[in-house]
């Protein structure tokens, strides 16, 4: 008996795989708070130069505040009408030489030269008590190195999904878990207490690493112990405890302004975690496959007896035992798989290509939530509570419109909202149209993988769903350089988003659609999936199965002490 057939004897989703559902939603929370940290780690401030003369300069002497002081020694130093970089990055050269008082007027000395700021900067601490910037001075000529360490973060994010990935198919779906989550804790620890700028960047690729398997792990088991009637709506709520994680986040950093204390705050507390240990079985799906039938059986019958359901007994017969381990020395098919016939080959590169528009877009915005003009913590707090109805959304969708029609509205729907956002002004308008394009995104961001992981034939299911994955990570690399285009045009990161996501959104509908189909089991089905042959063939396939039944049927020898049913069975032929 396969495994989906076992799971809708002892229920497709009981008491049993809802406890296990539950616990793995809950280890899930804290990825989001690590994936989007920087946010607010790294959260910019106004910044100016310091001036090493005036650094100790008590201006309660004058009646000024401690704020009126600082403001006065600014405008003493800075060039006066300078551009934002200028009055951030640079200093008359002769306030060095100068003893503050308030009656300093720079006009005086405005044909003086400016030099670069030699000792340092004051930083406005009104938002941000002490962040990444403040600390490590990431301004100026280093003002892109906290991209340079978001765009690092997803490379840990690619070696993650591969690590932990194979790491989950060799030693288990339960330990590894485990594994990721004592990195997770342990890396966002140590993180708190970096050196400097290189160590905290080298760490959080680490800490991606493992945040990604933590992840994958609660997806895999969270999905697995799911009968196939409930599979996609487990594979999609999951993102909603990502979501929850968001929300969170926002809160947490709300109301704690040191970087520091916020990192060992998001990590600390996965500790409690590990009381979820003796409950999360292994996978009884992957027990079977590596052939470990007995250790399957324990967690299956402990699964029927929570759910009050009844089992054949005995659950494996001997021909399928036989049957699963012929499958584990059979020959696996690789990636090239993927493009070695036309059909399969296009759609692939479809899918990569709508993995990552959906990544670069989702990521882009996640991560820009600051320059929409509005509270930087409202704005994150809805850009993550928006996801909410996006996913709730997509998983009536799929059903009603489609897996590619819903991908393909999705899709438009956020990349005419990106696009108008260059028309918005900044502030609650701009903030509520980028929030339109993130419902968007999110929603085919969910739809795509279900979407993906049922058009690829059986035998390259899984590494169709990684190789689109990496080209998902690939996207999240480019994420943060793509937002540094502003530099260039202001307009311009959410411009490429807009026009991204439209032909992203129109390309899907040249991929054949899953709803209802039978899906692709062989690499042939797979190249003929969606084709006048391949309909032809499921057609023929049907009738063939539906006159061997009847045949069967015919065929089965009378049962003793079953005579009269047997009578009757013959009188309806």
């Amino acid at each position: 008996m396969k495994f989906d057939d076992i799971l809708k004897e002892i229920g497709e989703f009981g008491k049993y795989q809802r406890w296990v559902y539950a616990m793995v939603c809950i280890i899930a929370m804290p990825v989001a708070a690590h994936q989007m940290a920087q946010v607010f780690l790294a959260g910019a401030s106004d910044h100016w130069c310091d001036v090493a003369a005036w650094s100790d300069e008590d201006c309660q002497k004058w009646g000024y505040t401690e704020e009126q002081c600082i403001e006065a020694k600014r405008n003493a130093s800075s060039p006066v009408n300078g551009t934002e970089d200028e009055l951030q990055c640079t200093k008359y050269s002769i306030v060095d030489e100068l003893v503050f008082n308030p009656g300093l007027d720079p006009v005086k000395y405005n044909d003086t030269e400016t030099i670069e700021c030699n000792n340092g900067w004051v930083y406005d601490k009104s938002q941000y008590k002490s962040s990444l910037i403040q600390e490590f001075d990431l301004v100026c000529d280093d003002g892109n190195l906290d991209s340079v360490a978001q765009s690092l973060f997803f490379v840990g994010v690619l070696i993650g999904s591969l690590l932990f990935g194979a790491l989950a198919d060799m030693f288990g779906r339960r330990i590894t878990l485990f594994v990721a989550l004592f990195m997770q804790i342990s890396v966002g620890v140590g993180i708190a207490f970096s050196p400097s700028f290189w160590w905290f960047a080298s760490l959080r690729i680490v800490l991606a690493c493992a945040n990604m398997g933590v992840f994958l792990l609660c997806f895999i088991i969270g999905t697995e112990m799911v009968g196939p009637n409930r599979r996609t709506v487990a594979g999609m709520c999951i993102q909603i405890a990502f979501s929850f994680g968001y929300m969170l986040l926002a809160l947490i950093a709300y109301f704690i302004r040191d970087w520091m204390i916020l990192q060992l705050v998001i990590s600390l507390p996965a500790v409690l975690f590990f009381v979820f240990f003796p409950f999360i079985p292994e996978s009884p799906r992957w027990l079977i496959c590596k052939g470990r039938t007995e250790e399957a059986t324990k967690i299956i019958k402990k699964a029927a007896d929570t759910n009050k359901k009844d089992l054949p007994d005995p659950i494996f017969t001997s021909e399928e035992i036989k049957e699963q381990q012929d499958a584990l020395t059979a020959k696996q098919a690789t990636f090239l798989d993927l493009f070695k016939t036309p059909n399969l080959r296009i759609r692939t590169l479809n899918c990569m290509f709508n993995w990552f528009v959906n990544t670069m877009v989702y990521y882009g915005l996640s991560l820009d939530t600051s320059d929409l003009g509005a509270n930087d913590y409202i704005a994150f707090f809805i850009s993550g509570a928006v996801e909410v109805p996006a996913i709730i959304t997509g998983i009536f969708a799929i059903d009603y419109f489609g897996r590619a029609k819903s991908t393909c509205g999705y899709m438009l729907f956020g990349g005419v909202a990106c696009l108008c956002t260059t028309f918005t002004p900044l502030g609650a308008w701009r903030t509520t149209v980028a929030m339109l394009g993130k419902f968007g995104i999110t929603a085919s961001f969910a739809i795509i993988y279900i979407f993906s992981a049922e058009l690829f034939p059986t035998p390259v299911r899984s590494v169709g769903v990684g190789i689109c994955s990496m080209s998902a990570r690939i996207a999240g690399i480019l994420s943060p350089y793509v937002l540094l285009l502003d530099e260039v045009w202001e307009p311009l990161p959410v411009i490429i988003f807009g026009v991204l996501s439209i032909i992203a959104g129109v390309l899907i509908l040249f991929v054949p659609e899953t709803l209802g189909a039978q899906l692709p089991q062989t690499i042939e089905e797979g190249e003929l999936f969606g084709t006048k042959r391949g309909r032809e063939l499921q057609e023929k396939k049907s009738e063939d199965y539906t006159l061997q039944t009847i045949s069967s049927s015919l065929d089965e020898k009378p049962k003793e002490g079953n005579g009269h049913v047997n009578q009757a069975f013959e009188n309806n032929i």
